[in-house]
């Protein structure tokens, strides 16, 4: 069975810092390239970063260059998000996705292109 299990969620205020972890189970991790995308209350889902199957390749959505790093580490099966300098906007709930596609497409592909999900982690920016 697949499993993408995210943790690391929280309450923060303006300008702190969190790290997300997703845990993958299931299939073969180090095969696939993952992403982060985010859906903030009441709007769609926004793609974040992404990063190959090898680690070698990282990409970011423009508003969160600089703030934000996407690693994996595939000895243990996990992808991570640091976030730092966060702001309220950064306020959604986060998902890490797989798919076994070349990292630049990543940023291109809806929600029903990617095989795999996980459940989400809140994270909420507030003072």
């Amino acid at each position: 069975e697949v499993q993408l299990v995210e943790s690391g969620g929280g309450l923060v205020q303006p300008g702190g810092s969190l790290r997300l972890a997703c845990a993958a189970s299931g299939f073969t991790f180090s095969s696939y390239s993952m992403s982060w995308v985010r859906q903030a209350p009441g709007q769609g889902l926004e793609w974040v970063s992404g990063i190959s199957g090898d680690g070698g390749s990282t990409i970011y959505a423009d508003s969160e260059k600089g703030r934000f790093t996407i690693s994996r580490d595939n000895a243990r099966n996990t992808l991570f998000l640091q976030m730092n300098s966060l702001k309220a906007e950064d306020t959604a709930v986060y998902y890490c996705a797989a798919s076994p596609v070349p990292a630049w497409r990543l940023r291109f592909m809806g929600k029903d292109e990617y095989p795999y999900w996980g459940q989400g982690t809140q994270v909420t920016v507030s003072s």
